[in-house]
């Protein structure tokens, strides 16, 4: 199916000067390394060195690797810091084309994401706020992309997910991952390619929780129950490059 794209409602281009942060008015940074709910062994920093533009319309999303007694009195004994982006109460969106270029970082336990939860999460709690998980990456499996959602009695490993083999290591070029998001339809495009469908009528009876505002969100993590540890043929700093993230109109 051909991807549709109403007006464009808004963007970021990531243009800037190289170690700018990324627009205040559109992302904050979200910091800690408790896990994240999924024993990931990354710690999320504000610092430039995780989350910068870099001067030639990108933004950089940079894993790197912790000297073991810097960690320890900096990030909580974890032994890589990442960043983990956010628009919470700064934009968000209900339905429309959400989609991002994006030049994916390659290596075993690493985990990039580009995806969206609900306004809603500090009240009804996750998963019941719902989760659109627009792309993952896991370094386990250098083509593959996987599109998910996530909501109550189908969270966690019971996500209804689908996966797009891009047929070549996704580390090497930019490339478009995008959702086509109705109130009664949620369609997943790698590039043009749709390759992942949810309706009301596939999550079992269970509740349809995509009816309200979300946010966005772009991080990397690393290792995790989702994924693998790093091992020795990992290698430090790991890069996300954002080239654009657009939302369009239904």
């Amino acid at each position: 199916m051909t991807p549709r794209r109403g007006p464009l409602v808004w963007a970021d281009e990531f243009d800037g000067p190289a170690g700018a942060p990324p627009d205040p008015g559109t992302w904050w940074r979200e910091t800690g390394g408790h896990g994240w709910g999924n024993a990931e062994l990354q710690y999320y920093t504000d610092e430039a060195g995780n989350a910068a533009l870099d001067g030639a319309g990108h933004l950089a999303i940079t894993v790197r690797r912790t000297d073991p007694e810097l960690a320890a009195a900096r990030y909580g004994g974890r032994g890589y810091t990442s960043a983990r982006l956010v628009t919470k109460d700064l934009k968000s969106v209900r339905y429309g084309r959400i989609e991002a270029s994006i030049k994916l970082p390659g290596g075993r336990g690493i985990w990039p994401a580009f995806w969206m939860l609900g306004m809603d999460i500090d009240r009804a709690g996750w998963p019941g706020c719902a989760e659109i998980d627009v792309m993952e990456h896991f370094g386990t499996g250098p083509a593959m992309v996987y599109g998910t959602v996530h909501g109550p009695g189908y969270s966690g490993a019971g996500g209804i997910s689908g996966a797009v083999d891009g047929c070549t290591s996704l580390a090497g070029d930019f490339h478009v991952y995008a959702v086509d998001w109705e109130p009664d339809r949620i369609r997943w495009y790698f590039g043009d390619t749709c390759y992942h469908t949810v309706t009301p009528a596939d999550v079992g009876g269970k509740p349809w929780v995509f009816d309200h505002d979300f946010y966005l969100l772009l991080n990397v993590a690393v290792g995790g129950t989702a994924s693998v540890p790093p091992d020795s043929s990992t290698r430090f700093p790991q890069t996300m490059l954002v080239d654009y993230v657009r939302v369009y109109a239904a």
